[in-house]
This record gives C-alpha cells, structure tokens and sequence, in this order.
C-alpha cells in the first residue's frame, strides 16, 4: 500500500513480524503461509489437536522443543472423562518428547512466558483465545483452533490473513490505586468487544514505558475481549532477564484507527454482567452486594496480584458470609508468594487457595457459583454462564477491587477500605 504522496509506506509490528516469517514483506489484507517459533495447547483443546494430528497422518511432530502441552483448565480432573483426556495428553507428550506441564503447573500463558517458549519477535499459536497475551513480550501470538494446531503441528507453519492494526497511546501517569487491568477494562468499553475484530492492537505511549512485564501481560490478555487478532505492547522499558532485539513500528506505518487515551485521571474499572465491554467507573456499581471474589485466572494471578490483595486484606478478615477463592496462576507464583508471606496474609483473611489453573474462571470446576449469587472477580470474561452458571453475576474488576470487595461485603473503593 502506498501514502498519498506514492512513497511506500512502512510497516506496522504485526506487518514487520509476519514478513520475517513469512519471507518477504507483506502488507495488512493479504494471505501469507508463515514458518512459526513455537505452539501450545491445553486440556481443553490438547485432545481435539491430537485426534486431528492423527486423521492428518501425522507421525511425529515437526519440533518437540517448539510444542507445549498444559493441563490447566480442568485440572486436577473433576470427573473421568476429562481425567482419560489428560491421560490422552501425557501419553502423546511421552511419545512426542515435547514439554509437558501437568496439573498444578500453572496457567498455560504464564507457564509460556515463565519458561522463556515464546521471546520477542516471535510468531507463536496457541490453541486457546488468549494467547494473544504474548504480546507484552513483543511478539505476535494468536489463538487458533484445534485443527489449524494440527497442521502446525505437522508443519511448523501456518496460514493468516495479516491483520490491520489499531493504535492505543496511552498518556498520563496512572493514579493512585489504579492499575493496569482498569486501564484494559476501560479500553474494552472504548474499543467495544467486537470493535476490534481481526485486527492487531498495538499499545503504546509514555505510561506503557513505566509498566513491568505483569501489567503489560493484563493488557495484551484483554486485548482478546476486543475481538483482536493479536495484542502488541510497546516493548520501550521492557526488561527481561535475557538481551532481546525489539520489534518497533515505521514512523510512516499506516493503522486502520488510532485512539490517545489521557489514564491521569483514570477511576478504578468494572465490567458488569454480562459482557467484559459493559465497563463502568466504580462509582457507578458501589455498595452492589457481593456473595463471592475470584482471584485468578491468565490475566490477573501474578505476584503482584496477589501482594496487592494482600495489601488490604493483611490483619483483616472478609465479610461475613462472604467467600475469597485464589488461584495463582502458577507453582512458581505461589511458592514466591508463600515465602514472602503474601499466601500467609491472604489466608489469614479467610481467603480459600485452590491448585494454579483455569477451574473458576471457565467454569469447569471449583468455585461454580449458586443461582443469583454475585461475583467479582480479575479474570477476563463475564458472559452469561462463564463460571459455570447463567444464573449467576459475574463482575470484572482488578484484584485490589476484589479484595476490597470481599472486606466490605459489596463493590468498594481500594482507596476507601485500604488501611
């Protein structure tokens, strides 16, 4: 494509990754067969690869070090069914030698970041809707289906459209209390959940510059509930305990839309039910009763997470009649948190812990919520049924909000109840 003046225009962070990959330089529309660094696949999508792995005549994959396998969403396995599946898993991990992440582990994205699979530059699939969460490392990640893994699988490439891109600058510097996941929660209701469908979002500007890798992780991950494709994070400040060339856009990339977002003023964020895009100031939902919290799932169950809940809650107890359940988001993550005291604090506030995992937040076991009951929690998604009952009220908020939330009984202000 070309500017007005008939110069080439230059590329964008998706456009300048999926041309490395692709061999060639490739511009936003086009179809593109790509070589990838890398897959993954959980429980929930793990069997479905393999089953088509098999029908496609596959043997062996194309690189055991490049493929990860996690039981994470159903985990430890609440039934038979789902326990012969994981069986189905650790037997093709076995046999394939690829790595493998058994119950308790951890989170699949967390444990793909922990573990150094996916690095900067990087184009990587994952059989889950927010791999796009990679894109705090700088790299592009997408979720795919079952059947397109297979072909990866057995290829090491994969086919795509290349995405346009949307441009997020966030200015300002991010008050007191609020965090990165407010900031993604108000960008959702901006952008809208499909207003971003098929397309690349790259985050940008001064207040990406002062975030460690966690809260770019929150933004890339909710750049799944745009409908996105792919979310990419300015890697300008990003520090990584390995050296890293980082991918940059052209000062003359073109973007379908580009938004500047002032966050100086920015109020902690709500997602009401039942739709992570029906975000509101926490003005507009406090003293709304709560029966349960929810700390957990690949968007908020970080360290830092966790210490910022437990910076409210330390020496105090929840509401009566009021349950906190916490799943870190890996082994790793909890064993930090339990050496430093945060695990100490957080259980001493009444607070319930469950193995590193998806379980609550999808709803497949552990922490199903009651007819009518209402929930606030960090994790990404409140449509209708997501924890397992329809007749339940899911609310989406930041971990500070949910701890603060269980403290009072009701949606609350951090601000109000910190100590």
């Amino acid at each position: 494509m070309s500017n007005p003046s008939g110069a080439v225009r230059g590329l964008t962070v998706a456009e300048k990754i999926i041309s490395a990959h692709a061999g060639r330089a490739v511009r936003a529309g086009e179809l593109v067969i790509a070589r990838i660094d890398g897959v993954m696949a959980t429980d929930a999508t793990g069997p479905l690869a393999i089953v088509a792995f098999s029908e496609m005549g596959g043997k062996r994959v194309w690189d055991p070090a490049k493929v990860s396998l996690i039981l994470d969403h159903a985990a430890p396995a609440p039934n038979e069914r789902v326990s012969n599946l994981h069986g189905m898993m650790r037997a093709f991990a076995r046999e394939q030698g690829c790595h493998f992440y058994d119950i308790g582990a951890g989170i699949c994205h967390q444990l793909m970041v922990e573990n150094e699979h996916v690095r900067p530059g990087d184009l990587f699939l994952g059989a889950d809707s927010h791999t796009p969460t990679y894109g705090a490392l700088n790299a592009f990640a997408c979720g795919v289906g079952s059947t397109d893994l297979a072909g990866a699988l057995l290829t090491g490439r994969t086919w795509l459209k290349v995405p346009e891109t949307i441009r997020i600058n966030l200015v300002g510097r991010m008050p007191s209390g609020v965090t990165a996941k407010d900031v993604a929660l108000k960008l959702v209701g901006l952008i809208g959940a499909e207003g971003a469908n098929y397309r690349a979002v790259e985050f940008a500007g001064p207040a990406i510059r002062e975030m460690s890798l966690s809260p770019r992780m929150t933004l890339a991950n909710l750049a799944s509930e745009m409908g996105a494709k792919t979310g990419l994070v300015d890697p300008a400040g990003l520090t990584l305990p390995y050296d890293f060339v980082p991918t940059s856009p052209d000062p003359d990339a073109e973007y379908c839309v580009i938004h500047s977002v002032d966050i100086g003023d920015l109020r902690p964020q709500v997602a009401r039910p039942h739709s992570p895009g029906n975000v509101s100031p926490i003005d507009d939902v406090l003293g709304v009763r709560i029966d349960a919290g929810f700390i957990g799932s690949c968007t908020n169950a970080r360290l830092d997470d966790l210490r910022a809940a437990a910076r409210i809650l330390r020496g105090r107890r929840l509401a009566a009649g009021v349950r906190l359940i916490i799943a870190p988001v890996s082994r790793r993550v909890f064993n930090h948190a339990l050496a430093d005291g945060t695990i100490a604090a957080l259980s001493e506030a009444g607070a319930t812990f469950i193995p590193a995992g998806c379980g609550p937040c999808v709803g497949t076991h552990e922490g199903v919520p009651g007819d009518g009951e209402v929930v606030i929690s960090t994790a990404n998604r409140n449509y209708q049924g997501r924890m397992g009952n329809p007749n339940a009220q899911i609310y989406l908020a930041s971990p500070a909000v949910v701890a603060a939330s269980v403290l009072a009984g009701a949606i609350a202000d951090p601000a109000v109840v910190a100590p």
